[in-house]
Protein backbone atom coordinates (compact mmCIF):
# COMPACT_ATOMS: atom_id res chain seq x y z
CA UNK A 1 0.00 0.00 0.00
CA UNK A 2 1.63 3.20 -1.33
CA UNK A 3 0.35 6.83 -0.82
CA UNK A 4 2.37 9.47 -2.94
CA UNK A 5 1.89 12.29 -0.28
CA UNK A 6 3.94 10.91 2.62
CA UNK A 7 2.37 13.89 4.80
CA UNK A 8 -0.88 11.53 5.15
CA UNK A 9 -1.42 8.23 5.54
CA UNK A 10 -2.89 5.85 2.51
CA UNK A 11 -6.38 6.45 1.71
CA UNK A 12 -7.26 3.36 2.95
CA UNK A 13 -5.70 3.35 6.07
CA UNK A 14 -7.43 7.32 6.51
CA UNK A 15 -10.71 5.80 5.37
CA UNK A 16 -10.55 3.26 7.92
CA UNK A 17 -9.51 5.59 10.21
CA UNK A 18 -12.49 7.60 9.84
CA UNK A 19 -15.00 4.84 9.68
CA UNK A 20 -13.50 3.89 13.46
CA UNK A 21 -14.16 7.61 14.10
CA UNK A 22 -17.55 8.04 13.20
CA UNK A 23 -18.62 5.06 15.02
CA UNK A 24 -17.46 6.68 18.35
CA UNK A 25 -19.55 9.25 17.78
CA UNK A 26 -22.53 8.20 16.24
CA UNK A 27 -23.04 4.70 17.02
CA UNK A 28 -24.65 3.53 19.94
CA UNK A 29 -23.83 0.84 21.83
CA UNK A 30 -20.02 1.31 20.71
CA UNK A 31 -19.27 -2.50 19.55
CA UNK A 32 -15.27 -1.37 19.33
CA UNK A 33 -14.54 1.30 21.89
CA UNK A 34 -11.60 3.47 21.06
CA UNK A 35 -10.75 6.89 22.87
CA UNK A 36 -7.98 7.55 20.40
CA UNK A 37 -9.91 6.76 16.83
CA UNK A 38 -10.62 10.78 16.73
CA UNK A 39 -6.91 12.53 18.64
CA UNK A 40 -5.03 10.13 15.95
CA UNK A 41 -6.52 11.46 12.81
CA UNK A 42 -5.18 15.01 13.11
CA UNK A 43 -6.74 18.04 14.50
CA UNK A 44 -8.12 19.42 11.13
CA UNK A 45 -9.81 15.98 10.23
CA UNK A 46 -11.20 15.69 13.91
CA UNK A 47 -12.66 19.02 13.99
CA UNK A 48 -14.34 18.15 10.50
CA UNK A 49 -15.84 14.88 11.58
CA UNK A 50 -17.20 16.29 14.78
CA UNK A 51 -18.61 19.53 13.09
CA UNK A 52 -20.58 16.66 10.86
CA UNK A 53 -20.11 12.75 11.46
CA UNK A 54 -22.99 11.88 8.89
CA UNK A 55 -20.71 13.05 6.12
CA UNK A 56 -20.02 9.10 6.31
CA UNK A 57 -23.18 7.93 7.23
CA UNK A 58 -24.83 7.12 4.02
CA UNK A 59 -25.78 3.11 3.83
CA UNK A 60 -22.67 2.04 1.69
CA UNK A 61 -20.86 4.11 4.68
CA UNK A 62 -22.62 2.25 7.22
CA UNK A 63 -22.10 -0.98 5.72
CA UNK A 64 -18.45 -0.19 5.16
CA UNK A 65 -17.99 0.91 9.23
CA UNK A 66 -19.64 -2.10 10.36
CA UNK A 67 -17.25 -4.25 8.78
CA UNK A 68 -14.09 -2.25 10.20
CA UNK A 69 -15.12 -1.83 13.80
CA UNK A 70 -16.59 -5.71 13.82
CA UNK A 71 -13.19 -7.06 12.28
CA UNK A 72 -11.37 -5.00 14.72
CA UNK A 73 -13.21 -6.63 17.59
CA UNK A 74 -12.87 -9.87 16.17
CA UNK A 75 -9.54 -9.70 16.03
CA UNK A 76 -8.97 -8.37 19.62
CA UNK A 77 -10.96 -10.32 21.02
CA UNK A 78 -9.37 -13.43 19.69
CA UNK A 79 -6.43 -11.69 21.00
CA UNK A 80 -7.79 -11.57 24.48
CA UNK A 81 -8.21 -15.11 24.51
CA UNK A 82 -4.78 -15.69 22.98
CA UNK A 83 -2.86 -13.72 25.80
CA UNK A 84 -5.24 -15.71 28.23
CA UNK A 85 -3.25 -18.76 26.98
CA UNK A 86 0.35 -17.31 27.39
CA UNK A 87 0.54 -15.41 24.11
CA UNK A 88 3.27 -12.30 24.92
CA UNK A 89 3.60 -11.23 21.16
CA UNK A 90 1.12 -9.40 18.79
CA UNK A 91 2.29 -8.20 15.43
CA UNK A 92 -0.23 -5.64 13.26
CA UNK A 93 0.30 -6.26 10.17
CA UNK A 94 -1.02 -2.96 7.80
CA UNK A 95 -1.31 -1.54 11.32
CA UNK A 96 -2.13 1.66 9.65
CA UNK A 97 -4.00 4.38 12.21
CA UNK A 98 -4.52 1.38 14.08
CA UNK A 99 -4.58 2.76 17.88
CA UNK A 100 -3.88 -0.44 20.06
CA UNK A 101 -0.70 -0.03 20.46
CA UNK A 102 -1.08 3.11 22.34
CA UNK A 103 -4.48 1.68 24.66
CA UNK A 104 -2.65 -2.00 24.93
CA UNK A 105 -4.19 -3.12 28.54
CA UNK A 106 -1.56 -5.65 29.63
CA UNK A 107 1.58 -3.14 28.93
CA UNK A 108 4.59 -4.81 29.26
CA UNK A 109 2.90 -8.42 29.48
CA UNK A 110 2.12 -7.95 25.43
CA UNK A 111 4.77 -6.48 23.18
CA UNK A 112 3.47 -4.74 20.47
CA UNK A 113 4.75 -5.25 16.64
CA UNK A 114 3.59 -2.41 14.25
CA UNK A 115 3.92 -3.61 10.43
CA UNK A 116 3.36 -1.07 7.79
CA UNK A 117 5.08 1.00 4.38
CA UNK A 118 7.57 3.32 5.82
CA UNK A 119 5.48 6.42 4.47
CA UNK A 120 2.11 5.60 6.75
CA UNK A 121 4.49 4.40 9.67
CA UNK A 122 6.26 7.78 9.55
CA UNK A 123 3.52 9.73 9.31
CA UNK A 124 1.54 7.39 12.12
CA UNK A 125 4.71 8.20 14.69
CA UNK A 126 4.14 12.24 13.71
CA UNK A 127 0.86 12.09 15.04
CA UNK A 128 1.36 9.88 17.88
CA UNK A 129 3.79 12.14 18.97
CA UNK A 130 1.57 15.34 18.69
CA UNK A 131 -0.70 13.44 21.05
CA UNK A 132 2.29 13.41 23.42
CA UNK A 133 0.48 10.04 24.98
CA UNK A 134 3.07 7.26 26.24
CA UNK A 135 3.10 4.00 24.17
CA UNK A 136 2.65 0.86 27.09
CA UNK A 137 5.00 -1.62 26.32
CA UNK A 138 7.54 -0.24 24.06
CA UNK A 139 5.85 -1.26 20.80
CA UNK A 140 8.59 -1.48 18.16
CA UNK A 141 7.86 -0.34 14.63
CA UNK A 142 8.55 -2.52 11.77
CA UNK A 143 9.01 -0.66 8.30
CA UNK A 144 8.01 -2.70 5.67
CA UNK A 145 5.95 -3.14 1.81
CA UNK A 146 4.57 -6.63 2.71
CA UNK A 147 4.59 -6.90 -0.75
CA UNK A 148 8.43 -7.22 -0.90
CA UNK A 149 8.53 -10.47 1.56
CA UNK A 150 10.84 -11.39 4.44
CA UNK A 151 8.19 -10.59 6.79
CA UNK A 152 9.71 -12.38 10.02
CA UNK A 153 13.06 -11.81 9.14
CA UNK A 154 12.28 -7.83 9.35
CA UNK A 155 10.37 -8.55 12.79
CA UNK A 156 13.02 -10.96 14.29
CA UNK A 157 15.53 -7.82 13.39
CA UNK A 158 13.39 -5.74 15.71
CA UNK A 159 13.33 -7.92 18.35
CA UNK A 160 10.72 -10.73 17.29
CA UNK A 161 11.00 -13.99 19.09
CA UNK A 162 9.85 -17.52 16.34
CA UNK A 163 10.59 -19.53 19.07
CA UNK A 164 7.60 -18.43 21.19
CA UNK A 165 3.98 -18.12 20.17
CA UNK A 166 2.45 -14.87 18.87
CA UNK A 167 -0.78 -13.42 17.14
CA UNK A 168 -1.44 -11.84 14.06
CA UNK A 169 -3.64 -8.79 12.83
CA UNK A 170 -3.89 -8.51 9.35
CA UNK A 171 -7.00 -6.55 8.90
CA UNK A 172 -7.43 -4.18 5.63
CA UNK A 173 -4.40 -5.65 3.96
CA UNK A 174 -5.14 -8.73 2.12
CA UNK A 175 -6.53 -7.57 -1.08
CA UNK A 176 -3.97 -5.71 -1.71
CA UNK A 177 -1.78 -8.30 -2.32
CA UNK A 178 -1.70 -10.73 -5.53
CA UNK A 179 -3.36 -14.27 -4.37
CA UNK A 180 -0.07 -15.84 -4.68
CA UNK A 181 1.59 -13.43 -1.67
CA UNK A 182 -1.15 -13.86 0.41
CA UNK A 183 -0.61 -17.89 0.39
CA UNK A 184 3.11 -17.20 1.12
CA UNK A 185 2.20 -14.80 4.06
CA UNK A 186 -0.12 -17.08 5.79
CA UNK A 187 2.37 -20.03 5.04
CA UNK A 188 5.17 -18.36 6.44
CA UNK A 189 3.44 -17.37 9.17
CA UNK A 190 2.71 -21.05 9.69
CA UNK A 191 6.42 -21.53 10.95
CA UNK A 192 5.40 -20.06 14.06
CA UNK A 193 5.07 -22.55 17.25
CA UNK A 194 1.81 -24.34 18.79
CA UNK A 195 -0.67 -21.73 20.30
CA UNK A 196 0.29 -18.95 17.69
CA UNK A 197 -2.96 -17.32 15.98
CA UNK A 198 -3.78 -15.21 13.33
CA UNK A 199 -6.85 -12.99 12.62
CA UNK A 200 -7.87 -11.44 8.84
CA UNK A 201 -9.97 -10.79 6.20
CA UNK A 202 -10.10 -11.36 2.34
CA UNK A 203 -12.70 -10.66 -0.24
CA UNK A 204 -14.96 -13.03 -2.14
CA UNK A 205 -14.12 -14.46 -5.53
CA UNK A 206 -17.09 -12.43 -7.27
CA UNK A 207 -18.14 -15.32 -8.97
CA UNK A 208 -19.76 -16.18 -5.80
CA UNK A 209 -21.78 -13.20 -4.95
CA UNK A 210 -25.01 -11.98 -5.82
CA UNK A 211 -25.47 -9.97 -8.44
CA UNK A 212 -25.78 -7.04 -6.06
CA UNK A 213 -23.02 -7.92 -3.93
CA UNK A 214 -20.72 -7.99 -7.26
CA UNK A 215 -22.38 -4.89 -7.97
CA UNK A 216 -20.99 -3.34 -5.02
CA UNK A 217 -17.61 -4.61 -4.60
CA UNK A 218 -17.25 -3.77 -8.24
CA UNK A 219 -17.92 -0.02 -6.81
CA UNK A 220 -15.70 -0.27 -4.04
CA UNK A 221 -12.91 -1.75 -6.46
CA UNK A 222 -12.91 0.94 -8.60
CA UNK A 223 -12.97 3.85 -6.22
CA UNK A 224 -9.98 2.24 -4.52
CA UNK A 225 -8.18 1.61 -7.85
CA UNK A 226 -8.80 5.13 -8.71
CA UNK A 227 -6.68 6.38 -5.43
CA UNK A 228 -3.78 3.95 -6.68
CA UNK A 229 -5.15 1.20 -4.19
CA UNK A 230 -6.02 -1.54 -6.76
CA UNK A 231 -7.48 -4.74 -5.07
CA UNK A 232 -5.19 -7.45 -6.23
CA UNK A 233 -7.08 -11.14 -4.59
CA UNK A 234 -10.14 -13.21 -3.92
CA UNK A 235 -10.28 -16.24 -2.63
CA UNK A 236 -13.12 -18.87 -2.59
CA UNK A 237 -13.81 -19.44 1.10
CA UNK A 238 -13.71 -23.29 0.80
CA UNK A 239 -10.43 -23.24 -0.94
CA UNK A 240 -8.98 -21.07 1.25
CA UNK A 241 -9.63 -22.89 4.54
CA UNK A 242 -8.40 -26.18 2.88
CA UNK A 243 -5.18 -24.24 1.98
CA UNK A 244 -4.88 -22.90 5.41
CA UNK A 245 -5.02 -26.47 6.62
CA UNK A 246 -2.49 -28.16 4.39
CA UNK A 247 -0.46 -25.31 5.78
CA UNK A 248 -0.78 -26.49 9.11
CA UNK A 249 -3.24 -24.34 10.36
CA UNK A 250 -4.94 -26.52 12.67
CA UNK A 251 -8.20 -24.55 13.09
CA UNK A 252 -10.08 -21.45 10.99
CA UNK A 253 -13.00 -20.36 12.13
CA UNK A 254 -14.23 -18.56 9.12
CA UNK A 255 -17.27 -15.96 9.39
CA UNK A 256 -19.33 -14.00 6.82
CA UNK A 257 -21.70 -11.34 6.99
CA UNK A 258 -24.65 -12.89 8.34
CA UNK A 259 -22.45 -14.70 11.42
CA UNK A 260 -20.61 -11.50 12.18
CA UNK A 261 -24.07 -9.65 12.58
CA UNK A 262 -25.05 -12.13 14.94
CA UNK A 263 -22.15 -11.93 17.04
CA UNK A 264 -22.00 -7.82 17.11
CA UNK A 265 -24.92 -6.37 15.84
CA UNK A 266 -27.98 -8.89 17.30
CA UNK A 267 -31.17 -6.56 17.53
CA UNK A 268 -29.45 -3.55 17.39
CA UNK A 269 -32.10 -0.47 17.71
CA UNK A 270 -30.13 1.71 15.07
CA UNK A 271 -29.77 -1.14 12.51
CA UNK A 272 -26.26 -1.04 12.05
CA UNK A 273 -24.81 -3.89 10.84
CA UNK A 274 -22.87 -5.37 7.54
CA UNK A 275 -24.80 -5.39 4.57
CA UNK A 276 -22.41 -7.40 1.86
CA UNK A 277 -21.40 -10.50 1.52
CA UNK A 278 -18.30 -9.30 -0.43
CA UNK A 279 -15.60 -10.21 2.38
CA UNK A 280 -15.30 -12.72 5.09
CA UNK A 281 -13.33 -12.70 8.41
CA UNK A 282 -11.20 -15.66 9.62
CA UNK A 283 -9.40 -16.49 12.71
CA UNK A 284 -7.16 -19.39 12.24
CA UNK A 285 -4.44 -20.99 14.69
CA UNK A 286 -1.56 -23.03 15.26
Amino acid sequence: MTCADVSRPSPSALRVAQMRAVHQLLDEPVVFPDPLALPLLGAEAQRALRDDPYQLNDPFARSMRAGIVARSRYAEDALARAVVQGVAQYVVLGAGLDTFAARNPHGAALRVFEVDHPDTQRRKRALLADLGRPLPGAPRFVALDLRAGQLLESLCAAGFDPRRPAFISCLGVTPYLADTAVLALLDELAALPAGSGIAFDYRVAPRLLSPLEQVMQAFSAQAFAAQGEPWLSAFEPEGLRAALHRQGWTSVDDLGPQELNRLYFHRRRDGLQIGSGGFRWACAWR
